[in-house]
């Protein structure tokens, strides 16, 4: 069982993400916090994951966590209005960054996160090849050679050294299966490899354009901006 903390000075916003995790069944909450106070006192062996409001009157969120022993700290997922916390928050390895409103697959997408980092996922191991019918042949696609992927309908489109290749399967079940330290979602419609950005472009809207190593340009939607930084800081400071 995940055992979660809410921290949120806000009882509406609380009880907003108190709703979505009593839909999922390996979560129990165990503290509810309404300060960065509060949250400074916990320690990760009572909690597993924090639900982090960065502004709060008095212990912003952020220096909450910071108060806290790295060793200590629980794994934090931090929610806000405003994306300019973004860079301190992965510095504190925050594990995602939900913007407010909170989108209802992209809280699932950051308690799945939370689950792989705790190693309470059932996926032991992540596909290495897909296989591809074209008629009554099939052809078989590495993972490692995939650059990105797009939704087409009910189908993902792999794109393999400028060839597009079609897999029967949406792009939110694909998106469960792959391993997160490799593929993210950056779009509603893509998924990025994430050794292959090359370039990230904010916008004034606070959407972004990625470029890709072979030159594709995709655009990266603010509700998962936040998970992509926190990867690509990670493999900058790995």
């Amino acid at each position: 069982m995940i055992r979660v903390a809410v921290v949120d000075d806000e009882p509406l916003a609380r009880s907003g993400v108190l709703s979505r995790l009593r839909a999922e069944p390996d979560v129990t909450v165990v503290a509810e916090c309404h300060d960065g106070h509060a949250l400074a006192t916990l320690r990760r062996a009572e909690v597993d994951v924090a639900f982090v409001d960065v502004q709060m009157p008095g212990l912003s969120g952020l220096d909450a966590l910071a108060a806290i022993p790295v060793a200590e700290r629980p794994l934090a997922i931090l929610l806000t209005a405003h994306d300019s916390f973004a860079l301190r928050a992965f510095e504190l390895n925050a594990i995602d960054y939900l913007l407010k409103p909170i989108d209802d697959e992209r809280f699932a997408e950051a308690i799945d996160r939370a689950r792989r980092q705790l190693g309470h996922t059932v996926t032991s191991s992540w596909p290495e090849r897909f296989s591809i019918r074209i008629g009554t042949r099939l052809s078989f696609v590495e993972a490692a050679d995939i650059t990105w992927i797009e939704a087409d309908g009910d189908y993902a489109a792999l794109h393999v050294s400028g060839q597009r290749h079609l897999l029967r399967e949406t792009l939110t079940t694909l998106s469960r299966k792959l391993d997160p330290a490799r593929f993210l979602r950056v779009h509603r419609s893509a998924i990025v490899r994430v050794d292959q950005v090359a370039e990230f472009q904010p916008r004034p809207n606070r959407d972004a354009v990625l470029r890709l190593r072979d030159g594709t340009t995709l655009r990266a939607s603010r509700t998962y901006i936040g998970a992509l930084l926190a990867a690509l800081h990670q493999r900058t400071h790995s």
